[in-house]
C-alpha cells in the first residue's frame, strides 16, 4: 500500500529540512575550517600592531553580506528553496570566520588569550583533549561540574587533527561558532523563507560575535537557541495558529516536541544559565497556552461550544507535551551531569562552591540594548516595539515576549539574591537580549518595509542594499569592539613559549622546559602527576592534574577549595623535610608529586585566591611561601628554571 500523497507530502518536507539543517551544520563547520585553513596559509602581521588584518577582515565581511544578498535574491527569483537556504548558512558560517579569523590570523591563541576565564577554559579543553573520559578540569578522581560537552568535541576536534588541546582551542572555537551561526540559519530560513531568514540570521549572528563570542562555547547556544525558543512555542501548542489556541495531543507535532527537549537536554550539557533561561521559558510559554486554552472558549462566539468541550483536552496536550519535553531533556542532560550528581549524592566531603559571587556593575542593572545610541540599539528598539505589538498575533512574536519575560524575571531575581550573598550572573544573559531584540528588529524592519513599498511604491531595492549597508557597518565594528581582547591574544605567551606579536615572552616561556624536566624526573606522563602551582597557565597547556583550582569561582564544589588552601597554608609552615613528607603522607587528597614555585630572596612562593564576594573584583590574591630546607633532602628534586622552582617528590 503506497503512502498517501499527503503523507508523501510530508516526508518530502522532512527529508528537506534534515538536508538543509544537516547540510548546513556540517557546510558551516568545512566554511569555517578551509577559511582556517587559507587563513593561517598566510604570515600576517599582529592585530595589535597594525591595521592590515583589520582591512582583510572588513573585506572578507564585504564578501560574505554579498553572499548573503545573493541567497537572498536566489531565494526571490530561483526554484526551490535548499540551496538558496545552504548558501545563506554559508554566508553566515562566513562571517563568523572571516570576522574572528582574520583578526587573530597570526596568533594561536583565541580571544583572551591565555588570561583571565580563558585560563580555565583553555584547561579544560586541554583536560578533554588527554582523554575522552569525561573529568574535572583541575582535580583528579572527580567528575566535572562544569557542563562539559563543547569541550568534549574539541578534544576529539584536538585528537583528529593531532593538536594540544590549548591550540585546538582558537580553531574549534571559532569552527563550532560557524556552524551553530549556518545552523541557526537554517532554523530561521525554515520558518520564514530564505529572503527575511537570511537577514535574521545575519542579525543574530553579528551581535552575537560582538557579545558573546569570547565565551564561544554559550554562543553557540544564543545562535541556535533563539529559533529554537520558536520551534519550543509550536511544540508546545501543536498544529495550530497562535490565534486558535494550543490543540488537544492528537494534533501533536511530536517531531517538533521531541527536537525542542533534545535541545534543552543538549543545552544543559554546554551551559547551565542559558539552560534555567530556556527551560523557564518554555514552562512561561505553557502557562500562556494553558491560559489561552481555559479563556479562549469565551472569547469567541462562533465555536464557543466545541472549544469549551475541547478545553480539558487541550489543558492536558500542553501539559503532556511540557512533560514529555522537560523528561527528554533530563535524560539527555543526565548523559553530562549524571556522574557529577551520584557523585555528589554519596560523597561525604564538605560541598561549597561559589560560582555564582560575581557582581559586576553590568550585574547590578536590567540589560536594555534598545536604549544604547547605536545602529544595534536602534535595531532593538524596533525589534522591542515589533514585539509588544504583534505578541498576541504571531507564535515568533509570542516566544521572544516570553524569553525577554524570562530574562526580567532571572535578572531581577539575581538582583534580588544579592541581599542574600549570592547572584545568578544575570549579566551573561544579555547576549541572549540583544540577538533576541535584534532579531525581533528585522522583523520589524521588514514591516516598515511594507508600509514604505505601500507608501512609495517599489522600493524594495532601495532598503535591501541599506539594510546590506547597516549590516556591514555593524560587522566591521566588532574586530574594535573586541579589540582589548583580540589584543590580548597576541600579547599573551602561548603553548610553544611564544608572543605573536613578536615582543619578549613572559616566564611562560619556560613552561616547555618545565614540562621536559617533569617528565624526566618522574618517568610518568602529565596525566599520572599531581602538580601545585599558582601558574595556572601550565594546566592549561599541558594536562597534568592539579592540587588546587584558579579560585573557588571554578573549583568543582566537591573539591573542598577552601579546605585545600588552608592545607596549603599549613604545608607551608614545614621547616624540615620530615614534616613535608609527613604533612603528604597524612594528605586528605591525592597529594602533589610535583610542585612549581615561583622563586623569592624569602623562599619559594605561591600566590593563592580567596573569595572575597561582595566586592568587585571578587577575588584576593595572598602568598604563601614555603622554606627551601623544606625540600632540602634526596626524597625531592630541586631545579631552577628561570624565575621558577621545581620540585620533584622521588618515587
Amino acid at each position: 500500500m503506497s503512502p498517501s500523497p499527503g503523507t508523501r507530502s510530508r516526508l518530502t518536507g522532512r527529508a528537506r529540512d534534515a538536508v538543509e539543517l544537516g547540510g548546513a551544520l556540517v557546510g558551516g563547520a568545512v566554511v569555517a575550517f578551509i577559511g582556517l585553513k587559507v587563513i593561517g596559509a598566510i604570515g600576517w602581521p599582529a592585530f595589535n600592531t597594525s591595521n592590515v588584518t583589520r582591512a582583510i577582515t572588513t573585506l572578507g565581511q564585504a564578501l560574505f553580506v554579498l553572499v548573503a544578498v545573493a541567497a537572498v535574491v536566489w531565494a526571490r527569483y530561483g526554484r526551490g528553496r535548499t540551496l538558496p537556504s545552504l548558501l545563506s548558512a554559508a554566508a553566515s558560517a562566513g562571517l563568523v570566520t572571516v570576522t574572528l579569523g582574520m583578526p587573530l590570523a597570526a596568533t594561536k591563541l583565541y580571544l583572551f588569550g591565555l588570561s583571565v576565564d580563558q585560563q580555565f577554559r583553555t584547561e579544560y579543553l586541554t583536560r578533554l583533549t588527554s582523554n575522552w573520559h569525561l573529568a574535572d578540569m583541575t582535580y583528579p578522581d572527580l567528575p566535572p561540574y562544569y557542563p562539559a560537552s563543547w569541550f568534549w568535541l574539541g578534544g576529539r576536534y584536538a585528537n583528529v587533527l593531532g593538536l594540544p588541546g590549548w591550540e585546538a582551542y582558537k580553531p574549534w572555537a571559532i569552527v563550532s561558532l560557524a556552524a551553530a551561526a549556518a545552523l541557526g540559519a537554517a532554523l530561521w530560513n525554515r520558518m520564514v523563507g530564505v529572503g527575511l531568514g537570511t537577514a535574521i540570521s545575519v542579525a543574530v549572528t553579528l551581535v552575537t560575535l560582538q557579545y558573546a563570542s569570547p565565551e564561544p562555547y554559550s554562543a553557540v547556544l544564543v545562535l541556535v537557541g533563539v529559533p529554537m525558543l520558536v520551534v519550543i512555542a509550536s511544540a508546545l501548542r501543536g498544529r495550530s495558529r497562535l490565534a486558535d489556541g494550543p490543540t488537544p495531543l492528537r494534533e501533536t507535532s511530536w517531531l517538533a516536541v521531541i527536537a525542542s527537549g533534545v535541545f534543552i537536554g543538549v543545552s544543559a550539557t554546554f551551559y547551565t544559565l542559558f539552560t534555567a533561561l530556556f527551560a523557564g521559558t518554555a514552562v512561561l510559554m505553557a502557562l500562556v497556552y494553558l491560559v489561552q486554552a481555559w479563556l479562549l472558549p469565551r472569547n469567541s462566539s462562533v465555536r464557543a461550544e466545541a472549544l469549551a468541550a475541547e478545553r480539558r483536552p487541550r489543558l492536558l496536550a500542553v501539559v503532556v507535551r511540557l512533560v514529555v519535553i522537560g523528561v527528554l531533556s533530563g535524560a539527555v542532560a543526565l548523559i553530562v551531569w549524571g556522574p557529577y550528581l551520584a557523585e555528589r549524592l554519596r560523597t561525604d566531603a564538605a560541598v561549597s562552591g561559589s560560582a555564582e559571587h560575581y557582581l559586576p556593575e553590568s550585574g547590578s542593572v536590567l540589560a536594555l540594548p534598545m536604549f544604547h545610541a547605536s545602529l544595534i540599539g536602534a535595531v532593538c528598539l524596533i525589534g522591542f516595539v515589533w514585539v509588544l505589538l504583534r505578541a498576541k498575533e504571531r507564535t515568533i512574536a509570542m516566544a521572544m515576549a516570553c524569553t525577554l519575560v524570562g530574562i526580567v524575571g532571572l535578572t531581577m531575581l539575581s538582583l534580588a539574591l544579592t541581599a542574600k550573598g549570592t547572584t545568578l550572573l544575570s549579566f551573561r544573559l544579555e547576549p541572549v537580549t540583544t540577538a533576541v531584540l535584534a532579531a525581533a528588529g528585522v522583523f520589524g524592519v521588514a514591516a516598515l518595509s511594507r508600509l514604505a513599498v505601500a507608501r512609495f511604491g517599489d522600493v524594495r531595492t532601495v532598503i535591501g542594499v541599506a539594510c546590506a549597508v547597516a549590516a556591514l557597518a555593524v560587522a566591521q565594528h566588532i574586530p574594535a569592539a573586541l579589540a582589548t581582547e583580540i589584543t590580548t591574544a597576541y600579547t599573551d605567551t602561548d603553548g610553544h613559549g611564544v608572543r605573536a606579536d613578536q615582543h619578549a615572552p613572559g616566564a611562560e616561556s619556560y613552561y616547555p622546559k618545565l614540562d621536559q624536566l617533569i617528565r624526566e624526573q618522574t618517568g610518568k606522563p602529565p596525566t599520572d602527576s599531581v602538580v601545585l602551582t599558582a601558574d595556572f597557565g601550565f594546566l592549561s597547556v599541558y594536562p597534568y592534574w592539579g592540587f588546587q583550582g584558579l579560585t573557588s569561582h571554578y573549583a568543582n564544589p566537591i573539591a573542598e577549595f577552601t579546605e585545600r588552601a588552608a592545607t596549603i597554608e599549613r604545608w607551608s609552615q614545614a621547616s624540615t623535610p620530615q614534616e613535608m613528607l609527613a604533612n603528604l603522607e597524612q594528605s586528605p587528597w591525592r597529594a602533589p608529586t610535583v610542585f612549581v614555585f615561583r622563586y623569592s630572596p624569602d623562599g619559594y612562593t605561591l600566590r593563592l585566591a580567596e573569595d572575597v564576594y561582595p566586592n568587585d573584583p571578587n577575588v584576593k590574591r595572598y602568598t604563601v611561601t614555603f622554606k627551601p630546607a623544606a625540600f632540602d633532602d634526596p626524597a625531592f628534586e630541586v631545579t631552577e628554571v628561570g624565575p621558577f622552582v621545581l620540585v620533584v617528590r622521588k618515587s
